[in-house]
């Protein structure tokens, strides 16, 4: 049974009880600002009567196409308070893309972050969109932004002044409209960020997530007051879970102020958990390893004794078992030698990261907690609001995606499919029945389309039912798991296999930059010339080592050095940071035939 009947209620109840603490953490002028709980719950009542007086109904969808800031939770339980629903909007969207995604959802109004993004909307509005041979009108009639002025929109900060002077007028139809939510009304259309094709709209309810942060609340591994850090996309769900579960469980958000100044912002706002996607473990991780890589002989071997110390009594701490006194009193030493300067590079009193989004390399996770950050790993979808499992401290298993969270029920099909029933469970797409249908059964088991195996309760997943390679040989391989060992290399940024009616596995490889700086600086070669026969050399050990732990028909055969890494802007990663394997696939074509054939 839900604790609260809706979202925003929720947000209310507890700006009244914290009142005066800290809800989140902001930089301004070079330097984080406190904003109290107060200060948020005045923002989010005045957008709301701000919205009242635009005229916007319980039921209207309005958008949100910010980069992750306290303007975009602020807004989100804006809308939410007078019953309209909000439709998140990655950023680096394209006009089309956010045409598709308004016209979908038929919002009638949009938060923007700036003038930059406005214009997108401003085009979608005046070209609109062909969907299926026939061109929509976006329907937007209000835009509003956070940053900034353009000519027909509104700034936010007019928004909250009329809203302000409006409010003792609204109040009572605010609360009205609060009150009359109940747990299955929607509360949001969370578009896919569609690694397979057209984005699909998953309708998430109220109830949907409080199930999920009350779930979370009673692992208990979160305290209030703590401060988490913010920089995923609250236009993705992980981002999205991690907004209401500061609210929920009364933590202070401290926001990143851009990506690529995470590590700077984490040593200044020291928080004491990080929930992120497994790209920024990695790109930690590979920086770690270029430091001991780097490093005297001696260094090197105090660093892999404390590695080795540190894995021993993650084996104890893992299972929830007492750790013996001689391991005890190593790590200790190991912690002093080593380990400390890892914890200092996150903060100084960083507790446990938490990874989701995509599988995170058992090499990686297993070197977090030796370096005692345990990386608490967990599995979810969009469509599951988007947590369905997690491991717990004393609760873990490396390699598997933990146990199921309170409410949902896991069962493997026959294929190996993973089907999943639970109150977080979406009710479905947004105007798409057959797909809802197809992946809600007549039983209301919602097929998650990952391959996975439970095992003494924790689950582990094997890879993507439609990502599955069959080989020309008729054997099928697993790409997601060769990606993760080759990424583990130190030299490997990123890297796709392919190997669908192939006689054998191919890869595309990037390269991590300062790890191959560091390999042409040692050798005395020119760094980024990614045809000298050494350095191909070089890299090919890193497969050779990766082959090495796989079965023959799982082997790279051959591999294409790219110039440069996957990104968003390219098409090739999705906001979230996954894969698009057909866009690469298409981009890479010529390589991947001369991989195939020559």
């Amino acid at each position: 049974m839900n604790e609260f009947r809706n979202l925003p209620q929720m947000f209310f109840q507890r700006a009244r009880s914290h009142s005066d603490g800290t809800r989140y953490l902001s930089k301004r002028d070079g330097r984080y600002v406190p904003s109290t709980w107060n200060e948020c719950r005045r923002a989010v009542e005045e957008i709301a009567s701000g919205l009242i007086e635009l005229g916007l109904k319980p039921g209207d969808r309005i958008a949100i196409l910010s980069a992750t800031r306290p303007e975009w939770m602020e807004a989100d339980f804006g809308a939410l308070a007078i019953g309209c629903i909000t439709v998140p909007i990655y950023p680096s969207n394209l006009a089309s893309e956010c045409a598709y995604i308004l016209v979908d959802s038929g919002a009638s109004a949009v938060f923007c972050e700036n003038a930059s993004q406005a214009e997108k909307i401003r085009n979608a509005v005046e070209s609109g969109i062909e969907i299926d041979g026939e061109v929509h009108r976006v329907p937007v009639e209000h835009v509003i932004l956070f940053d900034g002025r353009m000519e027909g929109c509104s700034s936010l900060e007019e928004l909250r002044e009329r809203g302000a002077r409006a409010l003792e007028a609204n109040r009572a139809e605010v609360e009205a409209r609060t009150n009359a939510i109940t747990a299955d009304k929607i509360a949001t259309i969370v578009y896919t960020s569609g690694t397979t094709g057209v984005p699909k709209g998953v309708l998430q309810s109220h109830g949907n997530h409080l199930a999920a942060v009350q779930a979370i609340g009673k692992i208990g591994v979160v305290k209030p007051g703590e401060i988490d850090f913010a920089f995923l996309p609250f236009a993705h769900s992980f981002g999205r879970l991690l907004e209401y579960m500061g609210v929920y469980l009364g933590t202070t958000t401290a926001f990143a102020e851009r990506i690529d100044t995470i590590t700077q912002d984490l040593a200044q706002t020291r928080p004491h958990f990080l929930p992120s996607v497994p790209r920024i473990f990695e790109k930690i991780y590979a920086g770690i390893r270029q430091t001991r890589g780097a490093a005297s002989p001696v260094a090197r071997r105090i660093f892999d004794w404390a590695l080795a110390i540190g894995k021993k009594r993650a084996e104890y701490v893992n299972k929830g078992a007492p750790i013996p006194a001689l391991i005890s009193a190593l790590d200790g030493i190991a912690h002093r030698l080593v380990f400390v300067k890892i914890h200092n590079l996150v903060g100084g009193r960083m507790r446990f990261f938490i990874s989701g989004g995509a599988p995170l390399a058992t090499e990686i996770n297993e070197f977090f907690h030796a370096a005692g950050l345990p990386v608490l790993e967990g599995y979810g979808l969009t469509e599951t609001t988007p947590i369905l499992t997690c491991n717990r401290p004393g609760q873990t298993r490396i390699g598997s995606v933990g146990v199921p969270i309170e409410g949902v029920e896991l069962r493997i099909a026959t294929d190996g499919e993973i089907l999943a029933k639970g109150p977080n469970i979406a009710h479905g797409y947004h105007r798409k029945p057959e797909a809802t249908a197809e992946a809600w059964d007549a039983e209301g088991w919602f097929h998650t389309g990952d391959i996975g195996t439970i095992d003494s309760g924790f689950l582990r997943i094997t890879d993507r039912k439609k990502e599955l390679i069959k080989t020309a040989g008729g054997k099928y391989v697993a790409p997601q798991k060769i990606e993760n060992l080759l990424k583990s290399r130190p030299m490997i940024s990123q890297a796709v296999v392919i190997g669908d009616r192939l006689k054998y596995c191919v890869a595309l490889l990037t390269l991590d930059e300062a790890a191959v700086a560091a390999w042409a600086s040692a050798h005395g070669r020119v760094p980024g010339n990614i045809s000298d026969p050494e350095f191909v050399a070089a890299v090919q050990r890193e497969v050779d080592a990766v082959n090495s732990n796989l079965a023959s028909f799982e082997t790279i055969k051959k591999f294409a050095i790219l110039p440069k890494d996957f990104s968003i802007e390219t098409g090739e990663l999705t906001p979230s940071l996954k894969i698009k394997r057909k866009v690469i696939e298409k981009n890479y074509a010529a390589d991947i035939a001369r991989l195939a054939t020559g």
